[in-house]
């Protein structure tokens, strides 16, 4: 068994120690890859000397958490990995996580991906926005209520990609990440992709991450540039999807927005129409985009990797 962790790293600096002693006292072996985004905290360093045994790649720019998470996935895969573990930097996991992951993995060969359960850093209570997806599965949230679960691995749509342990057929099936992203909705265009190609997605509820995360301050939208950047994410991670039909919805929003803009424009309210005119460029150029990646993701295949 040929297990990989890949681990995309940003200014990492304040939870190497814990994420990388966890892998260090994991129950089963495995090989790390750090694909770091030019970190400038020193973090480089301290992951070269201190984890000698890390496969350490730097990149000369911020790539992204797909593109860099493609990078790490590539190296693992070529190198005959069964099963590849993505893990946030900012997150650790206990000795057996691993370990119970793959046991389910095996027995459950229907999923394209496992991931365990979210707990915040201190291990007090579930991660804030993991508890919100588990509640996409009744019984999920209803035995975690209880403390008591009844099965081994339960059913989702989504989970993020915190945790996720992917088995070998999920890469030669869906591939990497999207590179249209770059940073959001990656992981939710991927687990769409699982999904139209027939696999599932899963918690495992004896297995345990902790997600130290709680410190994250919501982003504040000032400016125009913000409101598009925002807009972006929100309509690849719409319209990328290959489980809905999305071309009349593409084709209507456009000619209502050129409506509106002109409408703005007759009634001398500048400030707005320009604003639209903006939203109407950035559809003009991420609608191609959009296309050429659902004509691709509908089909099986390495992509991107």
């Amino acid at each position: 068994m040929n297990l990989f962790v890949v681990i995309v790293t940003y200014n990492p600096k304040k939870w190497i120690n814990e994420c990388f002693r966890s892998l260090q006292n994991s129950t089963i072996p495995l090989k790390t890859i750090v694909v770091d985004n030019c970190s400038t905290d020193g973090s480089q360093v301290i992951i070269k000397e201190c984890f000698p045994e890390v496969d350490f790649i730097a990149s000369g720019k911020n790539l992204g958490f797909g593109k860099a998470n493609n990078i790490g996935i590539k190296k693992a895969y070529d190198a005959g990995a069964d099963y590849v573990f993505l893990l946030n930097q900012d997150a650790w996991i206990e000795e057996k996580t691993l370990e119970k992951l793959i046991e389910v993995t095996k027995l459950n060969p229907q999923y394209g991906i496992i991931s365990p359960i979210h707990l915040n850093g201190a291990g007090t209570k579930l991660d804030k926005n993991f508890s919100n997806y588990i509640k996409q599965n009744d019984d999920l949230f209803f035995d975690a209520l209880q403390h008591k679960f009844l099965k081994s691995i339960y059913e989702v749509p989504f989970i993020n990609a915190a945790a996720w342990m992917l088995p070998r057929k999920t890469l030669e099936n869906i591939g990497g990440f999207d590179p249209i992203f770059h940073h959001y909705a990656e992981d939710e265009n991927y687990c769409q992709r699982v999904l139209f190609h027939g696999l599932k997605i899963g918690v495992v509820p004896e297995a345990y991450i902790f997600h130290d995360r709680e410190f994250r301050k919501p982003t504040v939208v000032n400016d125009i540039k913000d409101k598009l950047v925002l807009k972006e994410r929100y309509l690849k991670s719409k319209w990328a999807n290959i489980n809905v039909e999305v071309r009349e919805e593409i084709k209507t929003n456009n000619k209502d927005l050129l409506k509106l803009i002109v409408k703005l424009f007759l009634k001398l309210e500048f400030k707005k129409a320009n604003l639209y005119r903006g939203e109407l460029t950035l559809l003009n150029k991420i609608v191609p985009e959009i296309e050429r990646s659902r004509e691709l993701n509908s089909k099986k295949g390495k992509h991107y990797l």
